[in-house]
């Protein structure tokens, strides 16, 4: 596969297929949309989408100059408003200011194309044959070795010679190519960068490495979450040999892009670019609550299939689930677990 850099006016993404990911954004403000329907309706929610656009680009300034002062000065306004929804038509650049890869990017000039253009790495045929699994029902994606497919092997193959350590690993498809979808290759490229190497969260370079110990440390605490929020589900699942493992590490290693439906993945991908990782163990906890009468009814072999099939009419709703999430308290109890899983690793030396 050729390696063609793609300018920003080549690769737009959801932008430039008239939001092709299907975000409703009147969802996110439903007190302002005020649950009007017949004709009006559109008009409505076109008003109350540029209502919130226009709000945004005044908290972010020209091409977000003032986001870093404003989210600093008003973290919690910030934090209100992304829980909310990120506009659609301002997403990408919003992704790139929240994950600090707009300071990569000025920072590093002509090193993508560098990356892409001059380098080799024998990542380059496991990452072609991986393209075509990646978001195979996206009209972006879709054609093989179209224009998505060529931008998503550009930006990986660039990350694999970026990180020789790492190179490449399957999951990090689905982060790359979400992030195009909104972004330029070089902008997905370093927003990349940033999420891999930690430039404002814990690093998720660890999700990906040889004996993944990123996921293993995050499945132990989502676990013993579980067992301390929701004691019954949780002996209901020791009785059935359930483990995380087992349905939820998919959850962690894509933040939920591998199978959930787009414009649920889409909101959980933006509290994420602003609060990290603490909102997958959110999100994969209320989606456990939210379903656990159905859950304590099911043996084994119906077991495991439920928790790896969320029902569509739950996942369709992303301000329910993202309501009850918002509203489980973990930050200590991650913590707490993190310290007893590194001493318990210690012990096993």
């Amino acid at each position: 596969m050729a390696a063609v850099v793609a300018r920003p006016n080549e690769v737009t993404g959801a932008r430039g297929m008239g939001g092709a990911m299907g975000v409703a954004d009147a969802k996110d403000e439903p007190r302002e949309a005020g649950g009007a329907g017949g004709a009006g309706a559109p008009a409505l929610a076109d008003a109350v989408t540029e209502r919130r656009a226009h709000k945004w680009r005044a908290m972010m300034g020209p091409a977000g100059a003032d986001w870093r002062v404003y989210a600093e000065r008003k973290p919690l306004k910030v934090k209100r408003r992304v829980r909310k929804g990120v506009p659609d038509q301002l997403r990408g650049l919003v992704w790139q200011l929240m994950s600090g890869s707009r300071e990569l990017l000025l920072e590093n000039r002509g090193v993508y194309e560098q990356l892409v253009c001059y380098e080799r790495t024998p990542a380059e045929l496991e990452i072609i044959r991986d393209i075509s699994r990646t978001f195979p029902g996206h009209v972006f994606y879709r054609q093989r070795h179209g224009p998505g497919q060529r931008s998503l092997f550009n930006v990986l193959k660039a990350y694999a010679v970026y990180d020789r350590d790492l190179g490449y690993t399957q999951g990090m498809g689905f982060v790359a190519g979400l992030l195009l979808l909104y972004m330029s290759e070089e902008d997905a490229f370093w927003t990349l960068v940033a999420l891999m190497k930690g430039k404002v969260h814990t690093p998720m370079e660890g999700l990906y490495l040889p004996g993944l110990p990123l996921i293993q440390q995050y499945l132990y605490q989502f676990d013993r979450c579980v067992g301390a929020l929701m004691p019954r589900l949780y002996a209901h699942f020791q009785a059935e040999c359930i483990h995380p493992s087992m349905y939820a590490s998919q959850w962690f290693v894509t933040v939920f892009a591998y199978s959930f439906p787009f414009d649920f993945v889409l909101r959980v991908w933006d509290v994420f670019m602003l609060e990290g990782m603490k909102v997958v163990f959110r999100v994969g906890l209320a989606l456990l609550s939210l379903r656990q009468e159905e859950l304590l009814a099911l043996p084994f072999e119906h077991l495991v299939q439920a928790l790896r099939n969320v029902p569509p009419e739950l996942l369709a709703q992303p301000d329910d689930v993202l309501r009850v999430a918002h509203g489980i308290r973990v930050s200590d109890m991650l913590a707490g677990f993190k310290k007893d899983y590194a001493e318990q690793q210690l012990e096993q030396q």
